[in-house]
């Protein structure tokens, strides 16, 4: 064989092994992250300065399907835009059920099971409010083991009405670092223990991305490693709970991708405070988390 027919028997067999190899590229890309496994959400509390009526109007424009972390009196406001609520937040009395002061305290159990048990028949009349979220409250000198006791104990006694209803009770993890100091569920680990504590499908975390950045960071395999523990997701960037783009700290192209591999169809709520236009950057967040 010459030169020249050895170089084109190289040259066809290289080829053929590129087109191998892309082939298999495609196949994994799809197997591992097909387009909007997961829908995209926002918490209306970081735009709060537009009214949620022209709020609804406009994230539909960008592809948004949830407006969360509303209150009773505002699911009606988005249903009626054909929203979803992902995330509804319960009205309790007296600052009980707050970030600081929740399930970790004994004394708030009663309180907390009566918001709950008119909560829950709430969302599900409603329709559009699948999950309500949880806190744990801050330790204030508690153990983290009797925290998680009593969190459970609280807990359970309001699984039996989630579960006839078919609603998901989240509890947040949120960094104690920056944000939130001395809440007690501040660790990835510590909420599945207390997931597992509870015992029910309608109990999970919502997985916070820009807290657990700052209190563990290894997101992607931290959640992929727990995502049968996890019901939900919010985004920030980091540092500043800005916007998600390039100028912070996490890659939330990837974050997402390895969001769609897990298999998981619910919704991710974009939950920055945007420096720049509003409705801008929530476009452009909406357009690098879409996988």
């Amino acid at each position: 064989m010459n030169r020249r027919k050895s170089l084109a028997t190289l040259s066809s067999g290289t080829a053929a092994l590129f087109t191998a190899l892309g082939s298999q590229i495609k196949a994994a890309e799809k197997a591992a992250g097909p387009s909007a496994n997961f829908k995209h959400s926002v918490c209306h509390w970081c735009f709060g300065k537009i009214p949620l009526d022209e709020f609804s109007v406009e994230v539909k424009k960008i592809g948004i399907e949830s407006i969360e972390i509303l209150f009773p009196d505002q699911w009606a406001v988005v249903a009626k835009h054909g929203l979803q609520c992902a995330m509804g937040r319960l009205k309790t009395p007296g600052g009980i059920g707050s970030i600081g002061n929740s399930f970790n305290r004994k004394k708030n159990h009663d309180a907390l099971f009566k918001a709950y048990e008119e909560g829950i028949p709430m969302a599900a009349a409603a329709g559009n409010v699948p999950q309500l979220i949880a806190f744990s409250g801050n330790r204030g000198g508690m153990d983290d083991d009797e925290g998680l006791k009593n969190c459970a104990e609280g807990l359970k006694r309001i699984m039996p009405l989630a579960e006839k209803h078919n609603i998901t009770i989240s509890m947040e993890l949120l960094n104690s670092k920056v944000d939130h100091k001395d809440y007690m569920c501040d660790r990835t680990q510590w909420g599945v223990d207390l997931v597992n504590a509870v015992g029910s499908d309608r109990f999970k975390l919502l997985y916070d991305i820009y807290h657990m950045q700052i209190m563990e960071g290894d997101c992607i395999a931290t959640f992929t490693k727990h995502k049968d523990a996890i019901s939900h997701y919010h985004t920030a960037g980091v540092p500043g709970r800005n916007e998600i783009g390039d100028n912070q700290e996490l890659n939330y192209r990837g974050i997402s991708k390895a969001l769609a591999a897990t298999g998981y169809t619910g919704y991710l709520g974009q939950e920055f405070r945007p420096k720049l236009d509003p409705l801008t950057s929530l476009k452009e967040a909406v357009e690098i988390c879409t996988v």
